[in-house]
């Protein structure tokens, strides 16, 4: 079962749940005042506004990245649910965007939301799930454009 973490500036609330993660580095090259990966807290939600937080939030390739408006705050800066859509990323996972329902070989059944990214390149040690490793391995798929 996945660890979340959350952090808040009041207005809206970054979840983030580590399993999940495959260490893109997407949040902290795009909004470095928020995600400061050497430092504890490592997720800062003082440092932006809620609509940069949530734009950067939205570029989480993996879904580990989560956010949910605080009472009060503007309900229109929350996406309504996308159709879903998949996208092979060049040497990389492929990343199903919106809502599916995985299906274990044990039967178990997982509802995933948001971005969900799985291993093509074999290697993951969280299987069906992407974990990063295909960097370590240097996974290069020529058809991937």
């Amino acid at each position: 079962m996945s660890k979340e973490h959350s952090y808040t500036n009041g207005e809206v609330t970054i979840i983030w749940r580590s399993d999940l993660c495959i260490h893109s580095r997407k949040c902290w090259k795009g909004l470095a005042e928020v995600f400061k990966p050497g430092q504890r807290p490592w997720i800062q939600p003082e440092g932006a506004s809620t609509e940069r937080i949530v734009a950067q939030v939205k570029e989480c390739p993996s879904g580990a990245l989560t956010f949910r408006m605080n009472a009060g705050a503007d309900p229109d800066k929350e996406d309504a649910a996308p159709a879903t859509e998949v996208e092979v990323s060049a040497n990389g996972p492929l990343l199903v965007k919106g809502s599916c329902s995985v299906i274990h070989p044990d039967g178990r059944k997982e509802m995933r939301e948001k971005v969900t990214a799985f291993c093509r390149c074999g290697a993951s040690a969280n299987k069906p799930y992407c974990d990063g490793s295909h960097r370590r391995i240097g996974f290069n798929d020529q058809s991937a454009g």
